[in-house]
């Protein structure tokens, strides 16, 4: 949605998105460290590892970074053997998910009405595990905005979340990257395993390349500083697919 047309939060979330919203930044823009600090109520753990892997899947493919970070709210959350493993099976059933249902967040909604700062820092959770990878594409980003409609809170909260991390993390993140020097350095710039072959790698490369080409990046009507960072990571990608095929050639 265009940043001119989206409309401003209601007031009742305003003052405890902003204060959230600090928050945020003040943990360095963790949200596993945000909900360690603040705690979820039970009700938010269904949905918020439900919506979490409806994300992750977006691209047809669940990555590490997507697990490690579940697993690193369910460390955050301090959550017990038997709350872990209701945690996984949600995680898969968003995952087999590929559309969302009017029911689907139902509960949430209402919790949304009654403490609305619970429903924030689901979103902000869930804003957290749509960028892993780094800047969202539209896949991530869209099913993350469904997520977040289904939480009863305006579209409007992930469009401020992601700016946050576009100005704090994604710039920083793409200038300090230094190039790829081995093949396990190279894995995790794409966001693939050293076991996985040669053509899944190169799919993914292809997919990572084609969410950066400039044709796309035009049309989201970007500012000059993600721009900036889209071309430095299109260029990581790069790299690391170059030192993938000459270890791939010389074995």
């Amino acid at each position: 949605m265009n940043k001119a047309t989206t409309p401003p939060l209601p007031a009742r979330l305003e003052p405890a998105f902003s204060d959230l919203l600090q928050e945020l930044s003040s943990c360095g823009h963790q949200a596993s460290t945000l909900v360690e600090r603040a705690r979820l109520p039970r009700r938010c753990r269904k949905p918020l590892f439900f919506f979490l892997g409806y994300i992750a899947k977006a691209d047809g493919r669940v990555m590490e970074a997507d697990i490690r970070y579940a697993e690193s709210l369910m460390k955050a959350l301090a959550l017990s053997g038997r709350q872990r493993k209701k945690a996984i099976e949600q995680f898969q059933k968003g995952k087999e998910c590929t559309e969302l249902r009017w029911h689907q967040g139902l509960w949430s909604r209402l919790l949304t009405a009654l403490i609305p700062g619970a429903a924030l820092k689901t979103a902000m959770c869930l804003c957290h595990g749509a960028q892993v990878l780094g800047q969202p594409g539209k896949a991530r980003r869209y099913r993350c905005e469904d997520a977040i409609d289904h939480l009863g809170l305006p579209v409007a909260v992930s469009d401020d979340v992601f700016d946050s991390y576009a100005s704090k993390v994604w710039i920083r993140s793409a200038s300090g990257y230094a190039k790829p020097t081995n093949y396990e350095q190279a894995c995790q710039v794409l966001g693939v395993t050293r076991r996985d072959s040669l053509e899944l790698i190169k799919r993914t490369y292809r997919k990572r390349v084609s969410a950066c080409h400039p044709d796309k990046l035009a049309q989201q009507k970007l500012s000059t500083s993600e721009l900036a960072m889209a071309k430095d990571q299109l260029l990581r990608y790069q790299q690391a697919w170059e030192l993938i095929k000459q270890r791939h050639r010389t074995l």
